[in-house]
């Protein structure tokens, strides 16, 4: 009754009250493809802040897993990150490719590898975002074609969906190979989280939409990195690798550098995602 009363009185007030619970919902989140090397972490330094700030996004998340210098993830590439603006840092194959990560792994609640990495493990699958008024799951997730031989990704989601603590937002980053095993993860997810988000192999795809039952999609967000480059490496490296078929050292290429996202518009109480759109920023 007191509502349709002020309805009624004090019809502005109503509908700033209206307006103001409407939009207190909503949530913005930019999440960043693989970030290659301390080139990647140094253009994020440079442009991420004004980014944020020119689109009003409310949470970062970053898959870091190639952010160190050569590959792999530091607490110094994490630190790097962090600086720029990251809230949140997901991994995939290269998770432990550097020794100096394991112990800070299992420290930094801010940060997860693949959940259907081997009981053990190093580091955690699952981790709570908790910012003012915003409380989002992240799930980090590995794809087994093409890659190496862990546990189902399709049956250890189920038990890391039992992890998200009630939260409404889950967002998942299936690192992953095989264009065919993310679309099926997307269907299979597909009205149970907000977001199923692939990256791994570095090329945005033109793929993004809202799936069926509510839960949006991309193949894959790409990268942050140099791009005339091989997936971040120097070309000529990546051709003597596949042409002659022996040990390379990878170097980062350098020089025109972008940014690969997803920007989305998350209805907080709902966990939905109302849009989903493809960014990049040079």
């Amino acid at each position: 009754m007191k509502t349709e009363r002020l309805k009624k009185d004090v019809p502005f007030l109503y509908s700033f009250l209206a307006y103001a619970v409407e939009t207190s919902i909503k949530m913005r989140l930019l999440f960043i493809g693989d970030v290659v090397g301390q080139v990647g972490c140094e253009f994020l330094m440079k442009k991420l802040p004004d980014y944020k700030k020119e689109n009003g996004v409310d949470i970062c998340i970053v898959n870091g897993e190639n952010s160190a210098q050569g590959n792999g993830v530091t607490p110094f590439s994490c630190k790097m990150l962090y600086d720029s603006g990251v809230d949140f840092i997901t991994l995939g194959n290269h998770s432990f490719k550097r020794p100096e990560i394991m112990e800070y792994l299992d420290k930094d609640p801010t940060i997860i590898r693949p959940y259907n990495f081997p009981c053990g493990a190093p580091g955690k699958g699952v981790g709570i975002i908790e910012k003012g008024r915003f409380r989002i799951a992240v799930i980090n997730l590995m794809g087994t074609v093409y890659l190496e031989a862990l546990d189902n990704p399709f049956t250890e989601i189920d038990k890391a969906l039992d992890e998200t603590d009630g939260c409404k937002t889950v967002i998942v980053d299936f690192h992953a190979e095989a264009t065919a095993e993310k679309r099926a993860l997307g269907f299979y997810l597909d009205g149970r989280v907000t977001a199923v988000l692939g990256t791994h192999t570095h090329v945005q795809t033109a793929d993004e939409q809202i799936l069926p039952k509510g839960t949006a999609y991309i193949t894959d967000v790409g990268m942050t990195g140099p791009e005339q480059s091989v997936l971040g490496i120097e070309p000529e490296l990546a051709i003597k690798k596949i042409k002659q078929h022996i040990p390379v050292r990878f170097l980062n290429a350098e020089g025109g550098y972008s940014m690969n996202a997803c920007l989305l518009d998350i209805d907080e109480k709902t966990g939905k995602a109302s849009s989903i759109k493809r960014v990049v920023l040079k």
